[in-house]
């Protein structure tokens, strides 16, 4: 996207970068901010920690490394399950049957929801017990139930992913067993997958993911995420674990409005990863100050439009623009606007055509989503004189 730095509406940030205008005199540099050190250490090969709400990196370690996700691919085939609810291709209440060659492959292979073959379950059943206890077996009944078989799953995982902008993973199973690193990713890839399954199934999230455990044909099982019921405000996602692959984990948590989400991945043990997720995301809500910018349905800024009934657009951000600075800092911020313009009508209300990048010393940039705040149309003859005659004289 081509930067276009635009009349911001008053409001907190652009006193801040009304500041930066002003002589070199008058800004007082502010001293370097030491962040605590990260609980990570050296202890995770892979390392990742996001505020979902704005997109900034609060910490990173080889989020581009791929490496094999392990019971972390069955957040994929949740997602494309979620998907498939919403398009009214899958129902939660169908019933689905473990095939023979099904039950020859996955059954009691693993974590299991110890499904019998001929067995009949619900689609509700098979996502609870995916998500929470990480069935191998209803990963699989639920490919072949819903796509036929489980390889036109994968397909439909693979072509997900990449709809998703997941350019750096590749499932060839609906749950993440061994296959010699066919299926692997990266931890950028998955925060993109949960910050899409959050934001996209909200109700879906709240409702599948992040119980304590399942109770299913009798028998009981525990979820092994290591921050539920921890860690205030955590609530998922997904652990994974095989000997190639070292234990990893998709989590994330939600405080006041804020929610994180995490990746580790290479970990040598549970117990160490039990800990790093926990002081990981201890760590990023305790290590920065969360500055709110802009309040919720607040009018970013504008944006020139082409061809339309309007010749600017007003933007705004799906909620609260805030910016996650080291604690105690009063570092200055600068934000750009950015976008390919002028935007082309019609423009509908709604329609993500911008991004907000708020920027200080020190910290990884924030990057909004800005959307059109009302529909323009296509400009008709009258419209197209006088934005005529107005761009003459502006």
């Amino acid at each position: 996207m081509s930067p276009r730095f635009l009349r911001l509406l008053p409001g907190p940030l652009a006193v801040l970068i009304s500041a930066l205008a002003c002589p070199a005199h008058a800004l007082v540099p502010d001293p370097v901010q030491v962040l605590p050190a990260v609980p990570t250490a050296a202890e995770a090969p892979v390392a990742l920690l996001v505020d979902l709400g704005s997109g900034q990196v609060l910490h990173a370690r080889n989020p581009d490394r791929r490496f094999m996700p392990a019971s972390v691919t069955k957040v994929m085939t949740l997602y494309l399950a979620f998907e498939l609810i919403a398009a009214g291709k899958l129902d939660p209440a169908q019933v689905f049957v473990m095939s023979p060659a099904v039950a020859r492959d996955w059954r009691r292979k693993g974590s299991t929801m110890f499904l019998d073959a001929g067995e009949q379950v619900r689609v509700d059943d098979l996502l609870l017990g995916i998500a929470n206890v990480s069935a191998n077996d209803g990963a699989a009944v639920l490919a072949e139930g819903q796509a036929g078989s489980i390889a036109s799953w994968t397909t439909a995982m693979n072509r997900t992913a990449l709809g998703l902008g997941m350019t750096g993973s590749h499932f060839a199973s609906p749950n993440g067993w061994p296959d010699e690193g066919r299926t692997f990713t990266t931890a950028s890839d998955l925060v993109a997958l949960a910050g899409a399954m959050i934001k996209r199934h909200p109700d879906k999230f709240g409702y599948y993911i992040g119980r304590s455990g399942l109770d299913y044909k009798g028998i009981a099982q525990v979820n092994h995420d290591p921050m539920i019921g921890r860690v205030p405000g955590a609530d998922g996602i997904k652990t994974g674990f095989t000997n190639e692959a070292g234990f990893s984990y998709l989590g994330t948590a939600r405080r006041e409005g804020q929610r994180l989400v995490m990746v580790l991945a290479g970990v040598d043990n549970g117990r160490l990863r039990a800990r790093l997720a926990k002081a990981y995301v201890e760590w990023g809500f305790s290590a920065f100050d969360r500055r709110q910018l802009f309040a919720n349905g607040a009018t970013v800024g504008e944006a020139r439009v082409q061809d339309g009934d309007a010749r600017s657009l007003s933007l705004k951000a799906a909620g609260p623009v805030a910016i996650n600075l080291p604690r105690g800092t009063s570092a200055a911020l600068t934000a750009t606007i950015r976008y390919e313009g002028p935007l082309r009508a019609p423009i509908a209300a709604g329609q993500e055509v911008a991004v907000l990048e708020i920027s200080a010393r020190g910290v990884a940039p924030a990057r909004i989503p800005l959307y059109a705040a009302v529909t323009v149309g296509t400009a008709g003859p009258l419209d197209r004189i006088v934005n005529g005659l107005t761009g003459l004289f502006s």
